[in-house]
């Protein structure tokens, strides 16, 4: 496994290795040891896998607050897909700053998000399926988002934005009266 470091602190791409031959092929998707670097004391104590069936759909921008706040591991399983990381860590020279990655299962790439930064991601090949590595529990209390849209953030989406639920349209602009981040 090889880091890459992005435009911003602590977001990082994992680069893999697959080993194939006459039968197909075998990667490691997470080694502890090897990514000391990145998780150092933490823990992965949730694995997630989402499953998301039109072209276009965009989930996020999400993120937990403290002391909930997680990093997360995300890699593509199927399908292919622009994942996005926004900085919202107050006092970072790339506040409100966003980078992004596109994952396929054929790249063998992981993008790392750290606490204070939102994750979302758009689908560029229908039926996409991403597998999330977390440092944190889920805690609804401690749920954070920002919409994908926010004009502050203006993150560069591919493909026209479709099928956003209702939850991921209500999320606020950052200039708005927004009470939820607290990073």
């Amino acid at each position: 496994m090889n880091l890459v470091e992005t435009s911003i602190h602590g977001v990082r791409v994992i680069e893999s290795t697959a080993f194939q031959d006459n039968r197909g092929a075998f990667s490691r998707l997470f080694c502890s040891q090897e990514l000391q670097t990145v998780i150092g004391q933490r823990v992965i104590v949730q694995i997630n896998h989402s499953m998301t069936h039109s072209l276009g759909a965009v989930r996020g921008l999400h993120f937990q607050n403290p002391p909930h706040a997680e990093m997360k591991i995300v890699r593509c399983l199927k399908g292919r897909i622009f994942d996005v990381a926004v900085d919202l860590r107050q006092g970072s020279p790339t506040f409100l700053k966003w980078t992004a990655i596109e994952l396929t299962p054929e790249s063998h790439l992981a993008f790392v998000i750290p606490e204070g930064c939102a994750h979302g991601f758009q689908v560029l090949e229908e039926g996409s399926e991403l597998l999330y590595l977390h440092t944190a529990f889920y805690t609804p209390d401690a749920e954070g988002a920002i919409r994908y849209d926010d004009p502050s953030i203006g993150v560069n989406w591919p493909l026209a934005p479709t099928d956003l639920s209702a939850r991921d349209l209500s999320h606020p602009h950052l200039k708005e009266d927004y009470k939820g981040i607290v990073l």
